[in-house]
């Protein structure tokens, strides 16, 4: 290993380092706080402008939209895997833990994205009225979100792959499962504020 790589390897590792990077991530972690608890407010401030359009009591589908939330949820335990075997430089199931979690990401949006569909063919849709506005905004701005971390999932998993996943990176690992953990727990809070409170 020559000098540059040596110290590089090092400072990757520093305890500053890995610090910085935590609190990095919670900063950011707090700023979408901000993002969607606004986008939550606005969703509970027009939820009952539908104007001549469907009511969430007439299209929302809690069962399916139960599934799909129960597959997100599962996914937060193979994140706690995937970090685990991190932690003891397990690579391989690292790898396994993160591709599954990216494919459970996967199944949510391809259920978000049916049941925009479905939606939409029952008349709401993001111009039909204020609460459709808002909810198409809100649970898109979620779903964006799920996207980007089953991206970040991936592109960990291929970092590890190609083998350059070295043990003192496994911050790495964490600031992912940081980011997918609050996507999780956000999606229960829009769940619950969302659908559940609605019908």
């Amino acid at each position: 290993m020559s000098d540059d790589a040596a110290v590089a390897e090092h400072h990757e590792g520093h305890p500053d380092t890995v610090r910085t990077r935590k609190v990095a991530m919670w900063v950011f972690l707090g700023s979408e706080c901000l993002f969607f608890g606004t986008l939550i407010s606005t969703f509970l401030l027009f939820r009952t402008r539908t104007g001549d359009g469907p009511t969430a009591v007439e299209i929302f589908d809690i069962p399916f939209t139960s599934a799909s939330s129960f597959i997100l949820l599962m996914s937060s335990l193979t994140m706690v895997l995937a970090h685990h075997a991190t932690e003891r430089s397990d690579w391989r199931r690292s790898r396994i833990w993160l591709v599954a979690t990216a494919l459970l990401g996967t199944v949510f949006i391809a259920g978000q994205v049916f049941e925009f569909t479905e939606f939409v063919h029952n008349g709401l849709t993001v111009t039909t009225s204020p609460f459709g506005t808002a909810f198409f905004v809100l649970t898109s701005f979620h779903g964006a979100h799920v996207a980007i971390g089953v991206i970040m999932l991936l592109g960990t998993a291929g970092i590890s792959y190609a083998g350059r996943m070295r043990p003192n990176e496994g911050m790495n690992v964490e600031a992912v499962g940081l980011y997918w953990h609050f996507v999780d727990i956000v999606w229960i809070v829009i769940f619950t504020v969302v659908y559940l409170l609605q019908v």
